[in-house]
């Protein structure tokens, strides 16, 4: 490629490394930088003016070609370096537990356990009576055994580590029964049939998509049949000209042909939801009573903990699986346990959980409080005072998210935002960029901040965002 000659004295001009070191030495912003830092963000830098130049951006660059710009630049770039990459958001999505914002927020209880254990020695896997080693499942295996009626529990790194650790243990080498209206895929692109390959498991579909009978379920075992599986399709639903086997139902032919049954709750929940006026869901303590040998579900959905895949199940099963090899590869951490032991004592009292725990709280909050909330945000914004800000409020709904509850619509307030002279998708696009980011939607060319997602000490801070776009432009 042939360069002009104004490209030729750009390249002239751009600075060195070795220069650019220099004169960070001198700068107070660097000192407590460390060099390696410095040294790479030069780099960076400099090659992006060396392309820019070659791309025939001219006019730009020979604006920034002095020291002074060029250090500014780094210093930018050092900053963004320097920063940490997981960070704290504002959901104003109306999705209570946002798989792309972190699922479940946890309970002020299991922040305050979660520090303590994070910033001192604990009894992890040391049994205090004894005086000798312990297992780390002791911390969780007793309230959860408590709360749902188990004979035995522990908990692994997530949900799909639960049902493959399960499968591995029960049905490797076996054929393992399912419905097909249960072949469920999740996000991430986690395939019920996926994971049964990876274990040595054989699928063996029984019914169609829509109906499924007891007598299929039947007919299906034979001697290589190692485990009954059911899967609840907790991020879709078939509706109309359908039939499914219960659990209960399942775990009666289970017992007779003396094979172990398995149900995947996925979300999970020890809430009746029915309760508060929403759909009815089954809940953990339901599937226990069924007599199922072997339950999974996720601890930061539905459950509103933190990240953890969690197995209930008979004592003999539970036993056989903390002998798996594969238990130690997908074991929970002393953070984790924490925080779900904190979260699952609140469940002793079903009321003081659905106000402590967030998730709970966020889906079973009333419209009258949520219309209180927009009511507020709105009084903040419009105490910024610019004319361009226009204000609407729509009655929408919130989701509840994480592959839970498809068909539940829940009755929301969210608040409308256009700003005269800048565009919806230029304000979305500030908010987005902002410290903390405000994270909304945009519908028929309005911003909508759902205001279910949304803490009360966000509002200020909202309101911060707010006054900074419109002060800028």
């Amino acid at each position: 490629m042939k360069l002009s000659e104004t490209q030729q004295m750009l390249l002239r001009r751009l600075p060195g490394v070795d220069r650019m070191l220099e004169l960070a030495k001198s700068d107070v912003f660097f000192q407590d930088i460390p060099v390696s830092v410095v040294t790479k963000s030069a780099r960076l830098v400099i090659e992006s003016l060396r392309t820019a130049i070659l791309e025939n951006s001219s006019e730009v660059i020979e604006q920034g070609l002095s020291d002074a710009s060029v250090v500014e630049r780094i210093r930018e770039s050092v900053t963004a370096a320097m920063s940490l990459n997981l960070f704290r958001t504002i959901n104003a999505t109306g999705v209570v537990v946002h798989t792309n914002l972190g699922r479940s927020l946890l309970a002020d209880e299991a922040i305050a356990n979660l520090q303590v254990i994070a910033g001192r020695y604990s009894n992890l896997e040391f049994d205090i009576n004894a005086g000798k080693r312990g297992s780390r499942y002791r911390a969780v295996e007793d309230i959860l055994c408590e709360i749902t009626g188990a004979q035995a529990a522990m908990a692994v790194n997530n949900n799909a580590a639960a049902v493959l650790l399960c499968l591995d243990t029960l049905a490797k080498g076996k054929e393992v029964v399912l419905s097909r209206g249960e072949l469920v895929e999740i996000g991430g692109s986690f395939r019920i049939p996926d994971v049964m390959a990876r274990t040595g498991a054989i699928l063996k579909e029984v019914g169609t998509t829509n109906r499924t009978h007891l007598k299929d379920y039947a007919g299906a075992i034979g001697d290589s049949t190692g485990l009954l599986l059911k899967v609840h399709t907790s991020n879709y639903r078939v509706t109309g000209f359908t039939a499914s086997v219960s659990l209960s139902d399942l775990v009666t032919l289970g017992k007779t042909k003396g094979i172990a049954v398995m149900e995947d709750l996925g979300s999970g929940t020890l809430v009746d939801f029915s309760r508060y006026g929403m759909q009815k869901e089954p809940t953990v303590q339901e599937s226990v009573a069924s007599g199922a040998d072997v339950i999974t579900f996720s601890g930061d959905k539905l459950l509103g903990g933190p990240q953890a895949g969690i197995i209930l199940g008979t004592r003999t099963i539970l036993d056989s699986i903390k002998q798996n090899p594969l238990t130690r590869a997908l074991r929970i951490d002393k953070l984790t346990l924490a925080a779900l032991e904190s979260t699952l004592c609140l469940y002793r009292d079903p009321e003081k959980a659905r106000q402590a725990i967030p998730t709970l709280r966020m889906l079973t909050l009333p419209i009258s409080e949520i219309q209180l909330r927009a009511d507020r945000l709105c009084a903040l914004l419009s105490d910024i005072g610019d004319l361009r800000l226009g204000l609407t409020q729509h009655a929408l709904s919130s989701r509840a998210g994480g592959g839970s509850l498809p068909l539940l619509d829940i009755p929301t307030v969210c608040v409308g935002m256009r700003v005269t002279g800048i565009s919806t998708h230029a304000v979305e696009s500030f908010l987005r960029h902002h410290i903390p980011p405000v994270i909304g939607r945009i519908e028929t060319d309005v911003f909508l901040m759902d205001v279910r997602t949304l803490q009360d000490d966000e509002l200020q801070w909202i309101q911060t965002a707010v006054a900074e776009l419109l002060k800028r432009n």
